[in-house]
């Protein structure tokens, strides 16, 4: 399941999308317009700044616009930023792989096999872009 930290990341990035014509967002405008609770959301503006997916400006006419251009940030990118691992199970993930303890052989487990090809469904999804998400 996608965590409420994910979906207000993307969330915020969708809307920063939308203004990018604008002058730097404030996140109590984004909190405001997306009804983001205001303290969550600036934890989690503050990790994608951190991760360089957003810079931000200080000031009365302050607030946050793109590091990078929005065609090269994909929503699995986030999803990993935010939450860790898109695989429903660790046995399944390519970047945060670890062997299940109570499993006695991964070649013929059935669950893995399943979520394996979950996964690989899933994932072309999820590498859309945050600018061609906005366009869909």
């Amino acid at each position: 399941m996608l965590s409420k930290r994910a979906k207000y990341a993307i969330k915020s990035l969708l809307f920063l999308y939308e203004k990018r014509g604008e002058a730097p967002v404030s996140a109590r405008r984004i909190s405001e317009e997306e009804n983001i609770p205001y303290k969550f959301l600036e934890n989690i503006l503050r990790e994608l700044k951190q991760n360089k997916v957003l810079k931000s400006e200080r000031g009365a006419e302050g607030g946050y616009s793109f590091a990078q251009a929005p065609e090269s940030i994909t929503v699995a990118s986030i999803v990993r930023m935010v939450d860790g691992p898109i695989a429903l199970i660790p046995c399944v993930s390519e970047n945060f792989y670890e062997r299940c303890v109570e499993c006695r052989d991964e070649e013929s487990c059935q669950i893995r096999k399943l979520f394996a090809q979950i996964r690989s469904e899933m994932l072309p999804y999820l590498e859309q872009s945050i600018a061609s998400l906005a366009n869909l």
